[in-house]
């Protein structure tokens, strides 16, 4: 009942928004992607997993309890009647605490297993005392484990915020083609316009047939270029409503009249909350992924351990106090007792060493994977910082040159009304406006994706001091 009063409480809350505003921001939209995204959710799975994986390492080191029954009975003699039970308790340092119970009967017991009427208890510890002592494979699992929780959660943050990223690009594209189809329908209007004031020229014998003719090519190529220029909106629209979904993975549908915030450039610092960040203030040793490949490296070290300990002989020591009675522990004494060791000493250790060698191998790889990614991210974080400077600066250049190729259209338009110009001329000077347009929206387009790299750069940082959209 919850899931279903919040399912039509986001219809409702959207139709209100359809209704009263047409223009969906670009913190709106994050919000819902971060809300609701499958894949978003899915991420954390990752870090679930981790979690599972570390549940399972730390089962090793669980209590056992174990119990051996055996019994024989033919032809009314019995054979033996055997019970063994065993609790055991192993901890980190290669030892093992162990309590044992044991009661034997029966006519054809082996001698060593007769124990007193009442039953033989046993309390000692078994000891590693080379190989397993400082690693052994259940240290080296939950050592693995709990890497590889920290890694899985960095991952996931990484998941996260290239979906996050995409979903910023393709709002992008979005507003770009918005904003083409705009000047398309634009410039389609002043060839409309001026296709009919060629006309009633004309028509009064003030201009030739043939500015009507080219005036009305002009009028056809507007009107293509615009057909094209929706064609490309409605994709990036169908784009954009793939982020979009609702609770219980529903995808959702933008209604014709939503658009995109044209204002967006203005205020996109605020927009991704980033405002008074740098570059230069991030650390690339902080970046999510270098800290992934740290704890992938620490896992291999981890491992690289335990191949190095595998190397020495395993010697395994084992004692126990022996009594008859449990209730008093003055009853257990050194008289009786049950020990031995046991020696596992292979003589050429080719296994071993190979392993060992493996493992070397495996950092070594590790190595320049991380020195790759460290070089990488340090020069897209430079990128980054050049891409937003360069595109500033070529979008201000930009508009002055719109500016001033509108000023020269709008000229050689009062000229052609004057009769000393011609419509060849303004056609020039116009495709020229258009095509400086057209690369002034692509140089925004530009900026704002070197804005949302840099968002994700500071997402991507794992610090407590980052900012993150709320």
């Amino acid at each position: 009942m919850k899931k279903l009063f919040t399912f039509f409480s986001v219809i409702l809350s959207l139709s209100l928004y359809a209704q009263t505003n047409d223009i969906l921001s670009l913190s709106e939209y994050i919000g819902y992607v971060k809300e609701f995204h499958p894949i978003v959710k899915q991420a954390q799975l990752v870090s679930t997993e981790g979690e599972i994986k570390l549940l399972k390492a730390r089962g090793a080191f669980d209590p056992k309890i174990s119990v051996d029954y055996d019994r024989k009975k033919f032809k009314k003699t019995e054979y033996f009647d055997k019970l063994n039970t065993t609790f055991k308790i192993p901890t980190w340092y290669g030892v093992e605490f162990k309590a044992n119970y044991e009661k034997n009967t029966g006519i054809f017991l082996n001698p060593e297993a007769n124990v007193p009427d009442q039953g033989l208890y046993g309390a000692g510890v078994s000891v590693s005392l080379a190989r397993g002592l400082l690693m052994n494979n259940r240290m080296a699992t939950l050592k693995q484990a709990k890497l590889y929780t920290k890694q899985a959660n960095a991952k996931q943050k990484l998941l996260v915020n290239d979906i996050l990223y995409d979903a910023i690009v393709t709002y992008f594209e979005w507003l770009k083609n918005f904003e083409t189809q705009n000047t398309y329908n634009d410039f389609l209007s002043n060839a409309t316009n001026r296709l009919d004031i060629v006309k009633k020229s004309f028509n009064a014998g003030d201009k030739p047939a043939v500015d009507t003719l080219e005036a009305n090519i002009n009028f056809k190529s507007r009107q293509l270029d615009l057909e094209k220029a929706k064609l490309k909106y409605l994709k990036s629209k169908l784009k954009l409503a793939n982020f979009l979904w609702l609770e219980n993975n529903i995808p959702l549908e933008l209604e014709d009249n939503i658009t995109p915030d044209l204002n967006t450039l203005n205020i996109i610092d605020n927009a991704l909350n980033i405002e008074n960040q740098e570059v230069s203030m991030l650390n690339v040793n902080n970046h999510l992924k270098m800290k992934s490949l740290n704890y992938k490296k620490e896992g291999l070290l981890v491992n690289k351990r335990l191949k190095f300990n595998n190397l020495l002989p395993r010697i395994d020591l084992e004692y126990n106090f022996l009594s008859p009675q449990v209730r008093n522990l003055s009853n257990f004494d050194t008289n009786n007792y049950k020990g031995g060791v046991n020696v596992y000493i292979p003589l050429f250790l080719r296994k071993e060493r190979a392993e060992l060698k493996l493992a070397k191998l495996k950092l070594q790889d590790i190595d320049f994977v991380i020195s790759a990614s460290r070089m990488d991210l340090n020069n897209k974080m430079r990128n980054i910082e050049n891409e937003i400077s360069s595109t500033n600066r070529q979008s201000q250049i930009l508009t002055n040159l719109v500016v001033d190729y509108d000023k020269l259209v709008k000229a050689e338009e009062r000229m052609f009304i004057l009769g000393e110009g011609s419509l060849f001329r303004i056609n020039y000077r116009e495709v020229k406006l258009i095509e400086t347009r057209l690369k002034l929206i692509d140089t925004k387009n530009k900026f704002l994706k070197s804005k949302a790299s840099l968002y994700q750069m500071i997402n991507n940082q794992d610090n407590d001091n980052k900012k993150t959209i709320q």
